[in-house]
């Protein structure tokens, strides 16, 4: 708003142009700009005059600009004569001052006002600022404006994805989830107007609530009137058939345009296209109708009566029934029609359009397909489909609920597998009873098919990974695969574990390649088993976040899934993904985004035990790196509270932590203790990928020479210096030798060795590893004197400025104890000052200043003024603020 600002001043003051008009979209923000541009002028300095046309005054002789000409006007003159007297009555009441004329919707001036205010543009002294709204008939003279280059035009595009995002914290007062955001930005089109409206309706209707300040919206739209009112207005009034084609579009877009045109009269397709009420969209080879505004289609469903909704909906399922269910989604489609029409008489569609929404992670959806197909009495198949959906969207007890109803009436090994495996995962991770797994194993056995036992053995594997039965997992997950009758889902499934394992393991190249064949196959599983690619998702984070992959980061959480989980309201898929992105944001250093984006995995995950631990733990990481204990302390506490005891494989994100919280509250003794111990566990565990990452937070805590692991038989144990050079030849990548070379040039390497290390970890895009390795580096050069420190300390100073708000241990080392009178001196020095000044400024003389500056390059470790200013750019705040 500020730059726009700032380009109404220059059209005003400055030496090209003579004014400056913005053209767009109703509701766009044309007004308010226009506004707070006039608002920035000053009426000392310039004569103005704010005018708003209307539809009331365009029919009337200059009643545009009624609200600036005198009431009487001179009789018996001329056009030409009447438009040169108003020319000089503005010049007159202007009294030497330059004119500022703003009109707001300038095409409904009246054609007299509009010759006007050329006239008026072509003085000397005068400059015309206006809106123009898009579609709309604008008056010759107006026009001329830009043509002639009197004025600049300037279009005024729709908000973006991310402008969206930051408005609605502005209206809100805090951050809005990512799903919430995208949903908002989808259906205002980008319209600010339309966005604010549709705030305050879903604020007012209770459909927006806030968890751990993050805000979420329902999705259920509340139409407030005065929205309705602002979308019947630009809908205007139909003709029957025209409104015929808005409805249809309404309740069937996309819909193929001859589709549309087999129900309706082709003309009056074309005329609700020359209204702007609906578009054409191309996709491949068809050519879709859509509404030209998605609340256009809002307005229209609300005001349809209920029995012509019906009809509309059968025609629709007809239509696309005549013609041939040619794509993908048209069973869907066909289903969801049928069902709302009140006319589907065929639960075996209803199933497979459920699973087909399931298999787009739609949700809801998804819920209401299989349920109606369970009320049709589909059966097993349908109850195994409508609790597992109902497990992904929260909702256990309700699964468990479906799941028993149907226990007396499956007859055959195949639904029994199916019914087991559905009930398995709903109590096991839904309702987190652990004796679910031995439930399941004896069960399982009963079984006579080996495919069937091959689906359960599947389940069992995967639950028993989860809660740490290492050596069972493996052996069952590795019998699947070797089962040539094993179906493709239980495989890729006994896969996953594998590969999720392997990850932990520190076998990254094993687990890359074990995922790839799961995501290879995913056509012939997805629509058996789409919850799989949640189990495939937890092995490749665990992957990528263990081997410091933060590019494969960014692109799974940019990826198909992550847009269908988001719009389908997945929450467990998009809460995973949304900590994956929190952590990748945290180790560049993004510590503003990594803890608001923490807390938006938290909010979505408030009311599912699966990964809320997790969520908190990185929120706990992310509030740390910032310094803020309190906050830290506080995740640390509800991670505690939510985490599963199902979800054990998760423990040593969370315990590693506990160690960062302890150390951001300054116990670093207790920290160090702390992931020590942690490190002999994963050591125990054979989780050497997670050992890895706790071996460098205490080297990042100045503990290379920390005893970790067994008694050697010298009766010595390892340093965490020695492990890791142990470990650089057993876990995969770049990043388990860079970080054993780290350690030990924390030991006996120079400050030169030390900075090559932070070259490795920026060459990643580890940029808090970096910074601290070069503060580390700048510390041991503090301590021996070894020559200039300037050029580290500017590595380091452009280092931070990559990150926001970061505080850790290694960064503090180079926090000196400067009195709050040094601080002020240094800053002055820094900036240029010479002593003299800062003397005359600070009302001290000289000598003190100078004794002042001495003590303050002893205690920064610098040589002089020339590494002053580098040094406190090299500090967290990275002005030279005091950081304390």
């Amino acid at each position: 708003m500020s730059s726009t600002v700032c380009c109404r001043r220059s059209a005003v003051g400055g030496p090209e142009g003579r004014g400056l008009l913005f053209s767009g979209s109703a509701g766009v923000g044309k007004s308010r700009l226009l506004r707070e541009g006039v608002a920035a002028l000053s009426t000392d300095r310039y004569a103005i005059w704010s005018v708003a046309a209307s539809a009331t005054t365009a029919a009337l002789p200059f009643g545009g600009l009624v609200q600036v000409l005198p009431a009487a006007q001179p009789q018996g003159l001329s056009p030409a004569g009447i438009l040169r007297w108003a020319v000089d009555v503005l010049q007159e009441q202007a009294a030497g001052r330059p004119i500022v004329l703003a009109i707001d919707d300038a095409h409904l001036l009246d054609p007299p006002s509009a010759a006007l205010v050329h006239l008026i543009a072509r003085s000397e002294n005068a400059t015309v600022l206006g809106t123009l709204r898009n579609g709309e008939q604008i008056p010759l003279p107006i026009r001329a404006l830009w043509t002639d280059g009197l004025v600049d035009l300037v279009e005024l595009g729709p908000l973006g994805p991310g402008e969206t995002t930051g408005l609605l914290a502005a209206i809100l007062g805090g951050p809005v989830d990512a799903g919430s955001s995208e949903r908002l930005f989808r259906l205002s089109a980008g319209n600010p107007l339309l966005l604010r409206e549709l705030v305050l309706a879903a604020s007012g209707g209770d459909e927006l609530s806030r968890t751990y300040g993050i805000w979420k919206w329902t999705g259920r739209l509340e139409l407030a009137p005065s929205l309705t009112d602002l979308i019947d207005t630009r809908i205007g009034q139909l003709t029957p058939g025209v409104r015929a084609v808005v409805e249809l579009v309404a309740f069937g877009e996309p819909l193929g345009l001859q589709l549309l045109q087999q129900a309706v009269d082709p003309t009056d397709v074309e005329v609700a296209e020359e209204r702007g009420l609906i578009s054409m969209v191309h996709d491949d080879r068809r050519l879709n109708v859509r509404l030209a505004h998605p609340l256009y289609g809002e307005v229209m469903r609300r005001h349809c009566p209920v029995s012509r909704t019906r009809r509309l909906q059968a025609t629709l399922a007809g239509l696309l029934e005549r013609v041939g269910k040619r794509r993908r989604d048209d069973l869907l489609r066909v289903a969801v029609w049928r069902l709302d029409s009140g006319t589907a008489q065929d639960p075996a569609l209803l199933l497979d359009a459920a699973a087909q929404a399931f298999g787009r992670y739609d949700v809801p959806l998804a819920t209401r397909l299989a349920r109606a197909a369970l009320d049709g009495e589909d059966g097993s198949d349908a109850a195994e489909l409508l609790a597992t959906i109902l497990m992904f969207g929260d909702r256990p007890d309700e699964a468990i609920a479906v799941l028993d109803q149907v226990a007396g009436a499956i007859q055959d090994d195949r639904r029994r597998a199916r019914w087991l495996t559905a009930r398995g995962m709903v109590s096991y991770w839904g309702l987190s009873r652990e004796s679910t797994v031995e439930e399941i194993a004896a069960r399982g056995a009963e079984l006579t098919d080996a495919a069937d036992q091959a689906r359960v053995r599947a389940f069992e594997a995967i639950m028993r990974l989860h809660r740490l039965d290492i050596e069972t997992a493996v052996r069952l997950a590795q019998a699947v695969l070797d089962r040539p009758a094993a179906p493709m889902a239980a495989r890729e499934l006994a896969r996953c574990t594998l590969a999720h394992l392997q990850a932990a393991q520190g076998q990254y190249r094993r687990s890359a390649t074990a995922i790839a064949r799961v995501q290879a196959e995913a056509a012939y599983w997805r629509g058996d088993m789409p919850y799989l690619q949640l189990a495939m998702e937890l092995a490749r984070g665990t992957r990528l976040a263990l081997s410091g992959d933060l590019a494969g980061i960014d692109a799974i959480v940019a990826d198909e899934f992550a847009d269908l989980a988001g719009a389908g309201d997945f929450r467990l898929g998009t809460g995973y993904l949304a900590i994956l992105q929190a952590y990748a944001a945290r180790l560049r250093g993004r510590g503003d985004e990594a803890l608001k984006t923490s807390l938006g995995a938290c909010a979505v995950l408030a009311t599912s035990r699966v990964y809320a631990g997790l969520a908190h733990a990185e929120r706990a990481q992310a509030a740390a790196l910032r310094g803020d204990a309190t906050h830290a302390a506080e995740a640390m506490a509800e991670a505690d509270r939510t985490q599963a005891p199902g979800m054990a494989v998760l423990y040593p994100w969370l315990e590693q932590a506990r160690g960062a919280v302890h150390a951001a509250a300054g116990d670093l003794p207790a920290a160090v203790k702390h992931l020590c111990a942690l490190a002999d566990r994963l050591r125990e565990d054979g989780l050497a990928g997670h050992e890895l990452l706790v071996l460098l937070d205490l080297v990042r805590f100045d503990q290379a020479a920390a005893a970790v692991g067994p008694t050697c038989t010298d009766g010595d144990r390892r340093t965490v210096a020695q492990r890791l050079a142990e470990l650089s030849e057993q876990v995969d990548g770049v990043l388990p030798p860079l970080v054993a070379r780290y350690a030990r040039a924390t030991l006996d390497g120079g400050p030169d060795e030390l900075l090559a290390v932070a070259d490795g970890f920026a060459a990643r895009e580890l940029t808090v590893y970096a910074a601290e390795a070069t503060a580390m580096a700048l510390h041991r050069m503090g301590r021996s004197r070894a020559g200039a420190t300037g050029p580290a300390r500017e590595r380091l100073a452009d280092l931070l400025r990559r990150c926001d708000e970061v505080s850790t241990p290694a960064l503090r080392l180079l926090r000196p104890t400067l009195t709050e009178r040094e601080w002020e001196i240094a800053r002055l020095a820094a900036d240029g000052a010479t002593s003299r000044a800062i003397a005359e400024r600070l009302f001290l003389s000289t000598r003190t200043v100078e004794n002042h500056l001495q003590r303050i390059y002893s205690k920064l470790g610098v040589a002089g003024r020339a590494e002053l200013r580098a040094a406190l750019r090299s500090m967290p705040g990275h002005d030279g603020a005091d950081p304390a």
